[in-house]
Formats: C-alpha cells, sequence, structure tokens
C-alpha cells in the first residue's frame, strides 16, 4: 500500500510542478517585460507566496526513502500554509475581476488574448485539486506508516 500511495502522490507532484513552472515563467515574462503588457499581465499578489508551495513537494519527495513520518507530516503543514492559503486568497483577490468580467464583458488582464481572471482561475481550479489529492494520499500514507511503526513497536 505504502509504494502505491508514494506513487501516487509522486505523480501529482509532477503536475504540481508543471504548473509551478508555468506560473514562474508567466511572472517572469510579466516582471522582464518580454512580452508587452497586452500579451502578458503583471501578476497577482497571491502568486509571490504561492512560489513557495515547492517546498512542501520537496519535503514530501524527502520522506519517501527512509519513510520518514516527521518530513511527511511537514509537507502537509506547509502545504496548509504555503499551498492552500494562497490560493484561498488569489481566488478571494481575483473575484472582484472575475464578477466585473462576467457582469459587463469587461477584462483589464489579458493572458495571450485570453482574460487572465479566467485562465488564473483555471489554473487555480487544477492546483486546488492537486494539493486536495496530495493531501489525501498523505494522510493516508501517514496512517500506513503509522501502523506499520505500531505493529513493528509490538515485535
Amino acid at each position: 500500500m505504502s509504494v502505491t500511495l508514494k506513487c501516487e502522490i509522486k505523480k501529482l507532484i509532477y503536475v504540481h510542478l508543471v504548473i509551478w513552472l508555468l506560473l514562474v515563467a508567466k511572472m517572469s515574462v510579466g516582471h522582464l517585460r518580454l512580452l508587452s503588457h497586452d500579451q502578458v499581465a503583471m501578476p497577482y499578489q497571491w502568486e509571490y507566496p504561492y512560489l513557495l508551495s515547492i517546498v512542501p513537494s520537496l519535503l514530501g519527495l524527502l520522506s519517501f526513502p527512509r519513510n520518514n513520518i516527521s518530513y511527511l507530516v511537514l509537507s502537509m503543514i506547509s502545504m496548509g500554509l504555503f499551498s492552500i492559503a494562497p490560493l484561498i486568497y488569489g481566488s478571494m483577490e481575483m473575484f472582484p475581476a472575475a464578477q466585473q468580467l462576467y457582469r459587463h464583458g469587461k477584462a483589464y488582464r489579458f493572458l495571450f488574448g485570453f482574460s487572465a481572471v479566467s485562465v488564473m482561475y483555471l489554473v487555480l481550479i487544477l492546483a486546488v485539486q492537486v494539493h486536495a489529492w496530495q493531501l489525501y494520499y498523505s494522510k493516508k500514507l501517514l496512517d500506513s506508516w503509522f501502523t506499520s511503526t505500531q505493529e513493528k513497536k509490538r515485535k
């Protein structure tokens, strides 16, 4: 069971890494003004703290080789702080722009011709799902490791 859960979590970490790299690329292009402002908008405020979301994934990967419960717990706690919290803040930050877009049809930020708020909400929804599944599988893995540790102590 542990091997299966580790495999699932690794898949989710790789999906998270792709999302993270796309976000870093978008932010770099926006800040360095490699493309015009009409092509890539400046980043939203929630994107900066979300860059720290790579830390929980790295802690999760570090916990796998020796079934390190401490690293897995740190990964789960920091995922709430560095991954889920910025996403919640991002949904609140972008809500007025989304509301204006859907009520009046006006967008002021664009990402390659598309409304930036629409694209970023899609990214946000995908990221929430990835992190939620990652937490779910991490909890199951933690329970599995804890049960295994308790059985070894009884012997």
